[in-house]
Order: structure tokens, then C-alpha cells, then sequence
């Protein structure tokens, strides 16, 4: 039981660690999509997961175009502070992929032009800041799906 969290091309190797043991923590799968902005054994990635990195259940693709090869078949759903819906009303079930852009730029836009009906949101309450941290968004949705179903 568990999701499958999706990074699209991550740029903060402690990000990437922390929801790597948060993806341990809530029995999730982490998928890493290339290019990256650090290298994959990087001491930060590491110790931000700690001892745990060795028991992650990690699929890392060389593109977007061979993530999608690989799992076309999947239901996904993608997460942009473009979207209209809140990551409340996703339909979790077991082993949804939950899609999230770099931290800089978010999703591409050729996967939010293809995916309206997809995307999701956490609102934010200020008109001081862009977004949340990339993190801080992959615990939210995670949690909120695990709660949704009852685990």
C-alpha cells in the first residue's frame, strides 16, 4: 500500500533526500525523472535520508519521455500552484502516482497543457510567495491521501 511520488526533473539534493524518507516513512515508491541538479550519490541527498536511503524503493528515468514509456498505463495526477482543484479533492486510491515539477519552475508546461483535468493544487493564503516548498508539498498530498484512505 502506498503512492508513487514523482519528482520531474529535481534541482535541491535535501529535497530530494527528504521526501526519498518520506516515501520510506508512508511505504511510497519515489520515481526520479533526469535531468537532475545534483548527482544521485551527493552527500546532501544522503543525509538528509539518512540510513535510509539504502531501503527506498527508487525508479530513476533518463527523461520524461522514458518515464511515460514506462508507465503510460498508470493513473496520475499532477500537482501546480496553476491548478484550479485542491489536492482535497484528488481521488487517492493505492499506488496513484502523485506528479511534482522541479523547484524552480514546477511542471513543465507541455504536462499541464495535456493534463487539465489532472491537476491539483495546495492554495496558499499569501500573496507573498509563489509557492511551498517542494517537500513541505509532497508530505501534504501524501498524508492527506494516506488519511483519505485510512492508513
Amino acid at each position: 500500500m502506498g503512492y508513487n511520488i514523482v519528482l520531474i526533473e529535481p534541482e535541491i539534493p535535501n529535497n530530494t533526500g527528504n521526501i526519498g524518507r518520506l516515501s520510506l516513512a508512508s511505504g511510497s515508491t519515489l520515481h526520479l525523472v533526469k535531468p537532475f541538479g545534483f548527482e544521485i550519490d551527493d552527500s546532501r541527498v544522503k543525509r538528509a535520508g539518512l540510513d535510509y536511503w539504502k531501503h527506498i524503493s527508487l525508479h530513476i528515468y533518463e527523461s520524461i519521455a522514458e518515464f511515460y514509456a514506462i508507465n503510460s498505463d498508470k493513473k496520475m495526477v499532477y500537482l501546480s500552484s496553476h491548478a484550479e482543484k485542491s489536492y482535497c479533492s484528488i481521488d487517492y486510491e493505492d499506488d496513484l502516482f502523485l506528479v511534482f515539477g522541479k523547484e524552480s519552475a514546477g511542471l513543465p508546461d507541455s504536462i499541464i497543457s495535456k493534463n487539465p483535468e489532472k491537476l491539483y493544487k495546495i492554495p496558499i493564503h499569501s500573496n507573498h510567495i509563489r509557492s511551498l516548498n517542494l517537500a513541505n508539498s509532497v508530505s501534504i498530498v501524501v498524508y492527506e491521501g494516506l488519511r483519505v484512505l485510512n492508513t
